[in-house]
């Protein structure tokens, strides 16, 4: 019995200490090395950057007329809506013009009583020249005619200027578009009793447009004419690259601004006159390093890209923290945390970690 309990004993023995064993071995076993992630990199490089400022600046038009009457009456008829594009010459609105058209009618009867006058005036002078051609009148019978007739050519001819000054007057009664434009805010209604001083409404040609920009006398050394404007839309969006090619002498007293003007020519469904928009003014262009926009991630209010270093042949991603400019196309400006050479990796930068090995493909 002790033998068979010697040898169960000394088996359970070995067994246990071969568990030992295996289960040691299996404890030393280094874990396998992580795989390398492929990402695609690309190498910092300087560019042209242009340095710039944005400013609010107003659409106008070159060319904008404001219409005041220039006859006192009741508007009768308003012709046109806010927005309607018109023609030169259109009637934009009428002014009660029973008045005058009296007027111009009572003349007209004028004309034609002082017509009949030196009419007959002109008849009886050239009968009493031939009758004293022939000695049967005398010649101041021929001299008071010839003085009838040249007072009532005068009557005549006064009575027809009269007559054209009132027509012309009957034609203030018709507001009319002075250019091709397009109508502007109409306060008046009809009914309304309108004088010189009332505001009828405005017409402005919608095309050579130009940005009125107001810059801070701060920059008054550095603004001047050929200096490069980006003009942008609400969102953001370039709509026209043109330039400065005007510069106010003077100061504005309530803005504290010095005035520029910029050229715009684009489209007229893009534009219009007082809409306000984004003036990106370009002071110079320098080369700093940009990075592709996919290469930037944010985290917590700071930016950061990763970067592909080298360490003994292998690759790591390291993750640096940058200062960011102006968007450059598709690219981002960056003013501090990255050198021109720099490898930045672009591609699956949501799946990094820093201190992560990566195979860069490019």
């Amino acid at each position: 019995m002790k033998s068979r309990f010697r040898v169960c004993f000394w088996s359970i023995s070995s067994l246990c200490i071969l568990l030992g064993l295996t289960s040691c071995h299996k404890a030393v076993t280094a874990a396998p090395a992580p795989q390398a992630l492929p990402v695609q990199t690309m190498t910092v490089a300087s560019a042209p950057v242009p340095q710039s400022d944005e400013y609010v600046a107003t659409i106008k038009s070159r060319r904008s007329a404001t219409l005041n009457p220039q006859v006192d009456g009741n508007l009768t008829q308003i012709l046109v809506h806010s927005g309607d594009r018109v023609v030169r010459g259109q009637v934009l609105m009428v002014i009660d013009p029973a008045k005058q058209e009296a007027t111009v009618a009572s003349q007209v009867g004028t004309e034609r009583q002082k017509l009949a006058v030196y009419k007959y005036n002109q008849t009886e002078v050239d009968r009493q020249r031939a009758l004293f051609a022939a000695g049967v009148t005398s010649r101041d019978t021929l001299d008071q005619a010839e003085q009838s007739y040249e007072n009532s050519k005068a009557d005549y001819e006064a009575a027809v200027a009269s007559r054209v000054s009132q027509e012309k007057q009957l034609d203030y009664y018709k507001i009319r578009a002075p250019f091709d434009g397009i109508v502007g805010d109409i306060p008046v209604r009809m009914g309304d009793y309108v004088s010189a001083t009332t505001l009828l409404t405005t017409v402005d040609e919608n095309q050579d447009l130009e940005a009125y920009i107001y810059i801070p006398t701060e920059r008054a050394a550095q603004v001047r004419s050929g200096l490069g404007v980006d003009i942008l839309d609400n969102s953001g969006q370039l709509l026209e690259h043109t330039s400065i090619d005007f510069v106010s002498p003077q100061v504005d007293n309530q803005l504290q601004g010095i005035l520029a003007k910029a050229s715009v020519h684009s489209p007229q469904v893009m534009l219009r006159t007082a809409q306000l928009v984004k003036a990106r003014v370009i002071w110079k262009t320098s080369p700093i390093p940009v990075v592709p926009v996919l290469a930037v991630t944010r985290l917590g209010g700071q930016t950061f890209v990763y970067v592909a270093q080298n360490k003994d042949g292998k690759f790591f991603a390291h993750q640096l923290a940058i200062e960011l400019g102006d968007p450059v196309g598709n690219n981002y400006a960056v003013l501090g945390g990255l050198q021109n050479g720099d490898r930045v990796i672009v591609s699956g930068t949501q799946f990094l970690v820093d201190g992560m090995p990566v195979q860069p493909l490019g």
